[in-house]
């Protein structure tokens, strides 16, 4: 706007020659804060000088700072603060202009004018901001750049979003950064409809706004699928009994429907190409367990490389690279049948040990009231010196059975089983310790087995350095010295072969787990 004053005069000051002072004058219009004025608003006047010599009086400014004033030798004067003459902190700054008028016979005349400029907030300006071209299934970043969205005034700008023009997922900063993974359908349907986003920007601290538009679209370049990979480590580090399991995930920037294929190269040719499952055409499980004869056992371990790849409809190709450490492991399956075959033998072995004393512990029983019975029921001897007379049967009590021959001399005859045992020089004393050997050695074994069959019930209890120590003391008691006074064998096998029910009926805490 121009604002043009003609109001009444006033002198500021007046310089030339002194005899001069009071003849000649400039004049300007003048009225009530005219000189308080915006940046960007245009103040204009015109000025006249007494006494006027056929208006010949002409007008220069004496120093116009660079700030822009108009001034022409005829007296017109414009001016236009521009908006970077007062920054946004001082909000108002004085400049002084000095008019110089010439007149014809030399006289010259100065007046100063100051000027108050205020400072005015001007909204922030927002530029036709380029295309975001994004990718489908990744995640589109986009930085509005300062050179298209910027304040005049140097004020700190914040972005608002409008949330009736954002899209599902899409999402603005208060820094402009935009951020979007279109789903498929949404990626689709920008190839015939593209966005236009609507957005407000906001200066700070007088928060004047401007709306700004920004336009999505499909990006226009042919690229190649991309491989996201979960764990997305490059390297692992396995044993040849674990199983590696990852999950891929395949996506194409210009479409899924634009994916041809997938699949992956070995190092190893060892690495059979099943081990890829395919769930959908863009989602695959790589499970893999090498084997106890995978890694040779002098190496101790050794890397394979797999490539894994994906293309699209035009032969563009992505691959992801990784390495798999295949470390020797120590073939548990193995170890646990052969171990549990440890577990097993050493309770057979104890089991049959109990039967063969269960059936000495009978034997000696019978023997024990043999002996009780023989000493009313032995056998008469007679003895005599010389030599033999005859043989003279004689009648013992009523039983016929008990038939003896006397011999003459020295020498008797007995007809007939001996009953009892003191005759031939055992007695039941010696039976009896027997039993008692019999009776103690069992239940040392039945109570070292009882112990074994627990605290090894579990294969993984077998794996731990004492399973051999504690065979060691279980064939200890399997092999008692004392065995040896009931004229036995430690390790006399049955006729019949115990199965896993006999042994969990001799020891309840076995177990067939192997």
């Amino acid at each position: 706007m121009r604002v043009i004053f003609n109001i009444v005069i006033l002198v500021f000051g007046v310089t030339g020659l002194i005899s001069a002072q009071q003849a000649y004058e400039l004049i300007i219009p003048e009225s009530e804060g005219w000189t308080v004025i915006e940046e960007g608003k245009t103040v204009a006047f015109q000025i006249r000088a007494t006494p006027d010599v056929d208006s010949k009086v002409r007008f220069y400014p004496v120093d116009e700072e660079s700030i822009g004033i108009e001034l022409d030798s005829l007296g017109h004067f414009s001016w236009t603060p521009s908006y970077s003459l007062v920054n946004r902190l001082e909000l108002k700054k004085d400049f002084s202009v000095i008019i110089q008028g010439n007149w014809p016979d030399g006289q010259r005349v100065r007046k100063t004018i100051t000027f108050t400029v205020l400072h005015i907030n001007r909204p922030p300006v927002v530029e036709e901001l380029p295309v975001f071209y994004v990718k489908q299934s990744s995640r589109n970043i986009y930085q509005i750049a300062s050179d298209y969205v910027y304040d005049p005034d140097e004020d700190p700008i914040v972005f608002k979003s409008i949330p009736s023009q954002m899209p599902e997922g899409l999402s603005l900063s208060s820094q402009g950064q935009l951020s979007w993974s279109p789903s498929r359908n949404q990626f689709n349907s920008l190839r015939s409809n593209p966005l236009v986003v609507e957005f407000i920007v906001q200066d700070q601290p007088d928060k004047a706004e401007m709306k700004g538009k920004l336009r999505i679209a499909q990006t226009q370049l042919d690229l190649p699928p991309e491989i996201l990979m979960v764990p997305g480590d490059t390297s692992f580090s396995i044993k040849e009994d674990e199983t590696i399991n990852l999950k891929i995930y395949i996506s194409d920037p210009n479409g899924d429907d634009n994916v041809l294929s997938a699949g992956f190269i070995s190092s190893d040719i060892r690495v059979e190409h099943r081990v890829l499952k395919e769930n959908t055409p863009l989602q695959y499980e790589f499970i893999w367990q090498p084997g106890y004869e995978f890694v040779d056992e002098a190496k101790k371990k050794l890397p394979v490389e797999f490539t894994f790849f994906a293309l699209d409809k035009s032969n563009n190709r992505v691959q992801r690279k990784i390495i798999i450490v295949v470390n020797d492991t120590e073939n548990l399956i193995e170890k646990d049948a052969l171990q549990y075959q440890k577990y097993r033998n050493n309770l057979t072995n104890a089991a049959e040990l109990l039967r063969t004393l269960d059936e000495n512990q009978k034997k000696l029983n019978e023997n024990y009231k043999k002996a009780k019975r023989g000493k009313k029921n032995r056998s008469v001897l007679n003895a005599s010196l010389g030599a033999v007379t005859g043989f003279s049967p004689a009648l013992l009590e009523t039983d016929q059975s008990k038939v003896v021959s006397t011999v003459g001399g020295t020498t008797v005859l007995t007809l007939n089983t001996l009953e009892a045992t003191e005759v031939v020089g055992k007695s039941k004393d010696d039976i009896m310790d027997k039993i008692k050997i019999n009776v103690d050695i069992r239940n040392r074994v039945q109570s070292a087995g009882d112990e074994f069959a627990r605290k090894y019930s579990s294969k993984v209890s077998r794996r731990s350095g004492e399973f051999e120590k504690d065979i060691d003391k279980l064939r200890t008691v399997l092999n008692d010295q004392r065995i040896v006074l009931l004229e036995l064998d430690a390790y006399k096998k049955n006729a019949v072969q115990l199965t896993d029910k006999d042994l969990k009926r001799t020891f309840p805490d076995f177990t067939e787990e192997n």
